[in-house]
């Protein structure tokens, strides 16, 4: 019976996260088709075991009369499985049912980076990947050294034509990884683009913020905070979790609390925004 009601939880789970919308917040809805066909197989599923239930052969063994199977070499296993173990997979099993379909789901914000901190991994120290990324959407680790350049060679070149980098949310973390990959491309490149804003700790001015959104490359696995450092002219100030859109110039500098290049826009206009109704952004391809 505990077989079933997890089968069925979990159909369920992927039955609201998919009738809610809150499946956006887990995976790239370019996959969805596989949480949307995980429906179907763990409802069937469901049935299986439901059917194997009502036979009363829930435990997956024949059953006999008498005393004829207690003997030592009647080719059946009589050992029963630990109860403190099936108690704890079922635990471990009902977990995500519960926090999913019980807990809120969290808006991500400027708290969130500073909780989780802020950094720049894969620039630091390239071999040092961590589970989120930070400002630079970066699949390197999906396909290689050779294969990576030679994507990314491709992809950089509509962005190297455009005499304006007009990010949206369909483009965004593509643009924003051909500008990473190779900044002196884009520099002096006028660029436009909205996001929440966060003043982070290290900042050696006090104009300097970054502008930024959480995005999602495949699942959740390998979501990020991706943007850029901006500067505004001197006098300027935006309280943490501000939306804005800016324009500005590309242009490039050394920042110490990373110890690497970075791009940054020097801001010539901005306005405030509404927050999107869908802050994240994903790769679309």
């Amino acid at each position: 019976m505990i077989r079933i009601l997890i089968l069925t939880g979990f159909t369920f789970l992927f039955m609201h996260l998919h009738a809610t919308g809150h499946i956006t917040r887990y995976i790239n809805m370019k996959y969805s088709y596989i949480s949307f066909s995980a429906i179907f197989i763990l409802g069937l599923l469901t049935l299986v075991q439901f059917y194997i239930y009502a036979k009363g052969d829930d435990d997956g063994h024949h059953h006999h009369d008498g005393d004829s199977c207690a003997l030592p070499d009647c080719g059946h296993d009589h050992k029963k499985p630990s109860r403190i173990k099936s108690i704890f997979i079922s635990i471990v099993l009902i977990f995500p049912i519960i926090s999913g379909l019980f807990f809120p789901i969290a808006s991500l914000d400027a708290a969130t980076v500073k909780t989780k901190g802020f950094h720049f991994k894969g620039v630091e120290n390239k071999d040092d990947y961590g589970q989120h990324q930070f400002l630079k959407p970066d699949r390197s680790v999906f396909y290689g050294e050779d294969g990576y350049r030679s994507i990314m060679d491709k992809e950089k070149k509509p962005f190297v034509k455009d005499k304006k980098l007009q990010l949206n949310d369909a483009n965004y973390l593509k643009a924003m990884e051909s500008i990473y990959y190779e900044p002196s491309l884009f520099t002096s490149k006028d660029i436009q683009f909205n996001g929440f804003t966060y003043n982070g700790e290290d900042q050696t001015k006090n104009n300097q913020l970054f502008l930024l959104r959480f995005g999602i490359i495949h699942c959740i696995a390998d979501s990020g905070v991706f943007g850029m450092m901006v500067e505004f002219p001197k006098g300027t100030k935006f309280p943490d979790n501000k939306w804005i859109k800016i324009d500005g110039e590309i242009q490039t500098m050394y920042y110490q609390p990373f110890k690497s290049n970075i791009p940054y826009v020097k801001v010539k206009s901005w306005k405030a925004i509404d927050k999107p109704k869908e802050e994240y952004v994903y790769r679309k391809n």
